[in-house]
């Protein structure tokens, strides 16, 4: 870091950093295993299909789903939510039905529904928000009827940290016979969901944000929606046969997974997977909430600092904020000079920004591996930074 002051990384919303097993799993996978999955018959290639199932079967039980038949793997959160769009949506959906959506969501969550909208003729109908940023339920409520086919919404928004009650909006969409889809980007790192508890249709996630690699995610979905859903890419493994005149798909999961998976980042999800569950959930969560109410008790002490959205008792572990005086770029850019990584920007969700009639932000988000002493170390940054701009 600049003037060799050590890093200190509270961005891990953007992306997580990784453990020693991840990077020994890649590693142990290209020098001693390594071949194409589903294909061979030599050695290689069975020992690795074998490790790609059991990654499957890791994320299976990690979200409790009834098959792994019902795991797709896709490159993350935006190919996963895609898929839905393409296959379940764009084939569902007719002209007068509803998309429900919040004003949090990230693009990945926004932008597809937008599309889907213009192909099919649906309606966007956004959920306002209450003043502390949680969700107006009995503005939800009231959105809710018949023509209400989709609801697409994040278990924790990726800045304001507000945390949804996917419970409850799942059995409010499905008693007027629509779909749920969450995306679980910013969930997936802070323990397992339990998709049938949830009795969720869709949840989509990411590797990189769970402590694994990039380009791997997964969706999952429910056997009888992924069964009638069209595939969203073509290519080799996700066929059965092929004529001169047409083609028929494989069973799931090939389906929706056309040509070769990414192999190593597959595995190596499963070990993340297996790396964060192997933590006592309870422990994992009081300490991530303590790191987050430190965050907040010490950043409201700062002049002119305004957090934004929900309190500690109703948010993961990010806190979004702006500083009077400064903008968050060049907040961003100076207590980086004391080794300090945090994000700012509009974090893909330029909706939320403008609801908040401001263009940007700078997040600071938690991981399992931060310290209240951290904390400090940007609080202490945001300061130096205010000295610069003559505010303090």
């Amino acid at each position: 870091m600049p003037g060799d002051a050590p890093l200190v990384y509270l961005d891990s919303g953007a992306s997580a950093q990784k453990p020693r097993q991840v990077i020994d799993k890649i590693r142990e996978c290209y020098e001693t295993s390594y071949a194409n999955v589903h294909r061979g018959v030599h050695t290689l290639g069975d020992r690795i299909t074998i490790a790609l199932e059991e990654a499957r079967e890791t994320v299976r039980q990690y979200l409790n789903a009834g098959s792994t038949e019902e795991v797709i793997f896709t490159s993350g959160t935006t190919a996963s939510i895609n898929t839905v769009a393409y296959g379940w949506a764009r084939k569902v959906l007719q002209p007068g039905d509803e998309i429900l959506l919040s004003i949090q969501e990230h693009h990945a969550n926004f932008v597809p529904w937008q599309q889907v909208a213009q192909w099919t003729g649906a309606k966007l109908r956004l959920i306002p928000l209450t003043d502390s940023g949680e969700l107006d339920l009995a503005a939800f409520d009231k959105l809710l009827s018949d023509r209400s086919k989709l609801l697409a919404v994040t278990a924790i928004s990726n800045v304001l940290g507000t945390i949804n009650p996917i419970d409850r909006l799942a059995d409010a969409i499905h008693s007027v016979g629509g779909r749920i889809l969450v995306d679980g980007a910013q969930s997936i790192p802070h323990g397992p969901t339990d998709v049938r508890k949830s009795k969720l249709d869709f949840f989509a996630f990411s590797g990189h944000k769970v402590y694994g690699p990039s380009g791997i995610g997964a969706l999952y979905g429910r056997r009888e929606l992924l069964d009638m859903m069209d595939p969203f890419l073509f290519g080799g493994n996700m066929i059965r046969e092929v004529f001169d005149d047409h083609s028929t798909w494989a069973d799931l999961p090939a389906k929706f997974e056309a040509g070769t998976v990414p192999i190593v980042p597959a595995i190596a999800l499963g070990t993340a997977l297996n790396y964060v569950a192997q933590f006592d959930q309870s422990s994992l969560h009081a300490h991530e909430r303590a790191v987050t109410l430190r965050a907040m008790e010490r950043l409201s002490e700062i002049p002119g600092l305004k957090i934004l959205g929900p309190p500690a008792s109703k948010r993961g572990p990010i806190v979004s904020f702006t500083v009077d005086g400064v903008h968050p770029h060049d907040l961003g850019e100076l207590i980086n000079r004391k080794g300090v990584a945090i994000r700012v920007g509009h974090h893909c969700t330029m909706p939320l920004h403008r609801h908040l009639d401001i263009s940007s932000s700078a997040r600071a988000s938690f991981g399992l591996y931060n310290t209240l002493e951290e904390v400090d170390a940007l609080v202490e940054a945001i300061h130096y930074a205010r000295k610069i701009f003559r505010l303090a």
